[in-house]
């Protein structure tokens, strides 16, 4: 069997993002690249992120090691800054957040100044968006910014045909901020209005309140069928490091109210060209103005801000930028 062109490292730390890996994969393929996958291997939730991600990291440089010896790429991508701390040998660096930005103080002691290091000694970095790329170490490496795809899961659906006046995604609560959301959803809903609660095992949620329904984390197809009855998509996360749930919702037509995390926050960038009056603190009062008064021709212009973010125009910039980079 021939060497692979591309060797990704997956961290695959979260579903979302083992899922942005497979994606990925796909895409290069399309362009053209033979690609194999190294996956580290799950490592449990400890005390400190520090602690953390250092076994992520070492699982992570453990699966690099073991795929460069048998498969000896002709090329090496991390996908994630984690995945990279420890490498085994040098590549491109493929983030969607830096630990300068999304590990400050002691949760980031050792990650931030071995990452500063990984990036001056990366000839290619990836970033999901300029944002991160902004929030990054300096570095000296080319850069292609290219987002995960974010497709339409169905037709549009009409407001009137949206039976959900709100859902949110809470597979990890504190730093989703579901506290936040069921706080200003329980000062601002009215009659039988509903909100759902995805992502999140209803045990860990027994009373969750008027009005709140808990699914609990469903396959996609299923969660982004709820995305299409739904008229709003509303969250407090507490650092965000891009949004894809919220582009998934912006793409199925939900408008988003969300408060204004730090982070390298794509999602924010659209939410408040789109209605600022959505974007805040005083979330309750944003839920309300979304289903009482939604900004006009709201997801029409949302579609046109989608568009870099389609599978066709991610693919284009990989076939067009990113391979020539890659594969020079």
């Amino acid at each position: 069997m021939s060497a692979p062109d591309v060797l990704l490292v997956s961290l695959g730390s979260t579903a979302g993002l083992r899922a942005a890996d497979e994606v990925f994969a796909a895409q290069l393929r399309s362009s053209g690249a033979a690609v194999e996958i190294a996956r580290a291997a799950p490592c449990p939730q400890v005390r400190t992120m520090a602690l953390t991600d250092y076994r992520w990291a070492r699982s992570a440089a453990a699966a690099a090691r073991a795929a460069i010896a048998s498969k000896m790429p002709r090329t090496i991508v991390y996908s994630s800054t984690t995945a990279a701390m420890f490498w085994p040998k040098p590549g491109a660096i493929r983030f969607d957040a830096a630990a300068a930005e999304n590990r400050p103080g002691r949760d980031g002691i050792w990650q931030r100044p071995l990452e500063r290091r990984r990036f001056a000694e990366s000839r290619l970095l990836i970033p999901w968006s300029e944002a991160a790329l902004t929030q990054a170490p300096q570095s000296a490496a080319a850069t292609v910014v290219v987002p995960p795809p974010v497709d339409p899961s169905g037709p549009p659906v009409a407001d009137e045909d949206r039976d959900i006046a709100a859902i949110t995604y809470a597979a990890d609560p504190q730093k989703k901020g579901l506290g936040a959301v069921l706080e200003a959803w329980a000062q601002a809903r009215r009659g039988d209005e509903r909100l759902v609660v995805a992502g999140l095992d209803p045990a860990r949620l027994p009373s969750p309140g008027p009005g709140v329904e808990v699914v609990g984390l469903l396959p996609s197809e299923q969660y982004r069928a709820l995305l299409r009855r739904s008229k709003l998509f509303v969250c407090a996360p507490r650092r965000e490091d891009f949004g894809l749930a919220q582009l998934e919702a912006l793409a199925d037509g939900c408008q988003l109210a969300t408060t204004a995390a730090p982070g390298a926050y794509e999602a924010l960038r659209l939410a408040r060209e789109l209605d600022p009056n959505l974007v805040g603190d005083d979330l309750a009062a944003s839920i309300r103005k979304a289903l009482d008064a939604p900004g006009g021709r709201y997801r029409e212009r949302a579609a046109r801000l989608m568009e870099p973010f389609a599978s066709g125009s991610v693919q284009q910039t990989i076939s067009a930028e990113l391979m020539a980079q890659l594969l020079p």
